[in-house]
């Protein structure tokens, strides 16, 4: 989980925002499959990213935020994808994109921080649980070494827990001198604490090196494939976003973010190369936005919202949604996209299927008993 200075400063730079500390966590396991998260922090507003053009309520409540609707991908007689994922409209025509609409975790309250804390552990209430579902998801795993890496200021909640975990961070600053790092590796040679961590962080540093590794979008898709990549290398990551949380301007901030997102997606899967048909990437958010547009041209927190899958062996070119309609009898508390669909269950199908695992010991392992619906399925080609 980001630190709250940084939340709010990305907050308060408003559009452009995307890459602001990013955030990129890895794990090392013995399997050819890769799974990777993205996480969208802010809450990330569903309608606007997937428009429900054919609900007839939506054009009356968004018609503000959605006068170039006309340009973005239609995928089927209700959906149609914002302009700015060109890219990933192009995954979803060769079937490598897939969306789950008005989903949403077990959180039905308005904090980022705690429904970020419930996404992030598999929980039903914010705290409940310490660890966070991704580092449970690589204890399932065989694994050749025991280490994961998140390459971000902090270590995100979900990859926090009995796997351990060194980080690393792209720097816009100029690499230290050689004798600098010679020195301090002198320095630390013979401390019992302090030797371990160094020649950790030399190790990733290691793993990163010639890789251009920078924070724009485009370059972080490329460092996290390079990583993935690598024969000995990673095979499960975590990226951070953020900058999602459109309270005002949300028209042109949010088309910022999303073209921040499909091209770093794009930079990913070029960047795989044949490793692509193996990669299943889940981007999905902490909560979706209000219905309605407020008064300062931008949306507010709400409860359902869209996660998507995309990655080569996607079972995609589809929309899942019980879409339950934009009517204001439809709505959850008269104001949000009622949620119909779990993200729980999105996320153990999902992270089961990419990685050869048994579902319901994924489902059982990863998320809270009370959590709710069997692992979704049929989301990941054999």
């Amino acid at each position: 989980m980001i630190l709250r200075r940084q939340f709010l400063s990305a907050a308060a730079l408003g559009a452009g925002t995307l890459f602001v500390a990013p955030g990129l966590a890895l794990a090392t396991v013995p399997t050819e499959r890769r799974f990777v998260f993205i996480i969208q922090r802010g809450a990330a507003d569903g309608l606007d990213i997937l428009r429900p053009t054919g609900d007839p309520a939506f054009a009356g409540l968004r018609g503000q935020l959605i006068d170039d609707a006309a340009t973005g991908t239609k995928l089927d007689g209700m959906f149609t994808l914002h302009p700015a994922l060109a890219e990933v409209g192009k995954m979803y025509g060769r079937r490598q994109a897939l969306f789950v609409h008005a989903v949403a975790s077990p959180y039905r309250d308005r904090s980022h921080f705690d429904g970020q804390n419930v996404l992030e552990t598999g929980g039903t209430q914010p705290y409940a649980v310490r660890d966070g579902w991704l580092n449970r998801l690589v204890t399932l795993l065989p694994r050749s070494s025991d280490a994961a890496i998140a390459i971000a200021a902090t270590v995100p909640i979900a990859l926090r827990g009995s796997v351990q975990v060194a980080s690393f961070a792209p720097s816009a600053l100029p690499d230290a001198a050689d004798d600098l790092m010679t020195r301090v590796t002198a320095l630390y040679d013979a401390d019992p604490q302090l030797h371990p961590a160094w020649a950790a962080a030399l190790e990733t540093k290691g793993l990163a090196a010639q890789t251009g590794a920078g924070q724009d979008p485009a370059s972080l898709g490329r460092l996290t494939a390079s990583f993935l990549t690598k024969p000995n290398g990673p095979r499960i990551a975590m990226l951070e976003t953020l900058g999602w949380d459109t309270h005002n301007a949300q028209k042109g901030r949010l088309a910022n973010q999303l073209k921040s997102l499909d091209a770093m997606l794009a930079a990913m899967r070029d960047g795989l190369g044949a490793a692509w048909a193996t990669t299943t990437v889940l981007v999905a958010t902490e909560f979706g936005r209000t219905v309605a547009v407020n008064g300062t041209g931008g949306t507010d927190h709400g409860t359902g919202s869209v996660a998507m899958l995309v990655g080569g062996g996607v079972e995609g070119g589809r929309v899942v949604a019980d879409w339950p309609g934009l009517a204001p009898a439809s709505l959850y508390q008269a104001r949000d996209l009622r949620p119909t669909t779990s993200l729980d269950a999105l996320i153990a199908g999902a992270t089961a299927e990419s990685l050869g695992l048994d579902p319901a010991r994924v489902r059982r392992e990863l998320f809270a008993p009370a959590n709710g619906e069997r692992p979704m399925s049929g989301l990941i080609r054999a």
